[in-house]
């Protein structure tokens, strides 16, 4: 199976000589501009970095090298971070500016928002920010992109859309946060409203972060108020209650008005069930399906995690079915800690 390209935003390291221009050039935040202190409340964001084993699910496509950032949320050492930076992670570290680099574990992961929480062994003695609301954050409005560092790596930027993102990996956000100017440390990073309070964490760069607009950079951004209704159980368990989402485990391109399959996962349900590369995913269960999003609601509809799917799909010119008995991703993943 071919094999699929590193999704954006794992090393944010890797595009820092090609976008520092813009970040130095992107205006920074002011003290008199907003409603806290700023230095203080930006050193609840830290660096994070990862490793993961070479055999992990995840590795093939994220790498086995992860860095970015993380958030503390709360007095219990717990931060929030983008879950790709630290699924099936070996080890982790956070550090603080101008402190020793600590180790952490993760105590809980969520594929349907993508967000995961990291839980330090050792305190880092820093203030925590305080948990928001994106629900009535609307474009134009003036936001925070805050990174490791403070506020000489903080720009000032604005939310240019709020609109449904669906993402080639079974992903799909209803509402998300897209900003502009691009930040190129975005992974993980805090998403703060001039108040002080954190809206969202930092999960792509794209390039159409303006509806419409192809050409307009900027960042993807999940709401923090995902996180919320499922909190308690990824504390308690690591995962949000079930039961699960059917997942496939193929990476799908809208192109064209049509549904390609870019890559299958190997030992994933559509691999299992003869799904190639190349594939054009023209319906299920017999109902045209001719985007991402339209997609994705059909198949979460049919069922739970487990069910039995029929792709309707075209390949070399032939229309054809293909049974794909669908599995929770969650069982593919490496088990968390106990904590």
């Amino acid at each position: 199976m071919t094999e699929i390209g590193k999704i954006n935003g794992h090393r944010p390291s890797g595009l820092l000589h090609l976008l520092d221009p813009s970040l130095k050039l992107a205006p920074h935040p002011k003290e008199d501009e907003v409603d806290f202190d700023l230095e203080l409340g930006l050193s609840a964001v830290v660096r994070l970095s990862s490793n993961v084993p070479e055999e992990a699910f995840s590795a093939r496509v994220l790498g086995t090298e992860r860095e970015g950032n993380a958030i503390l949320l709360g007095k219990d050492n717990i931060f929030v971070t983008i879950g790709y930076l630290v699924v099936d992670a070996h080890t982790i570290t956070l550090q603080a500016k101008g402190r020793q680099k600590v180790q952490a574990e993760v105590i809980g992961y969520n594929h349907e928002s993508g967000l995961a929480l990291i839980h330090t062994l050792s305190a880092l003695d820093i203030p925590f920010i305080k948990q928001g609301t994106a629900d009535d954050l609307e474009e134009n409005e003036p936001v925070i992109i805050a990174p490791y560092g403070g506020v000489d790596h903080a720009i000032s930027a604005c939310v240019v859309s709020r609109r449904e993102f669906a993402g080639s990996w079974e992903y799909l956000l209803d509402r998300a946060i897209f900003t502009s100017p691009i930040h190129p440390n975005w992974s993980g990073a805090a998403l703060i409203r001039r108040n002080g309070t954190l809206c969202g964490v930092g999960s792509l760069w794209i390039n159409d972060a303006e509806e419409g607009k192809s050409d307009s950079p900027g960042n993807l951004f999940v709401p923090i108020d995902l996180l919320e209704p499922i909190y308690d159980d990824m504390v308690s368990s690591g995962l949000a209650q079930g039961p699960y989402r059917p997942w496939l485990g193929m990476y799908t391109a809208e192109a064209m008005n049509s549904l390609f399959v870019s890559g299958v996962i190997p030992d994933a349900p559509a691999d299992l069930a003869g799904v190639e590369v190349g594939d054009v995913i023209a319906g299920l269960e017999d109902e045209p399906v001719d985007s991402l999003s339209g997609m994705y609601r059909k198949l979460w509809s049919l069922g739970n995690a487990g069910i039995t799917v029929m792709l309707n799909i075209k390949r070399d010119g032939e229309d054809m079915d293909v049974s794909v008995k669908s599995d929770s991703r969650y069982n593919l993943m490496s088990k968390r800690s106990n904590h």
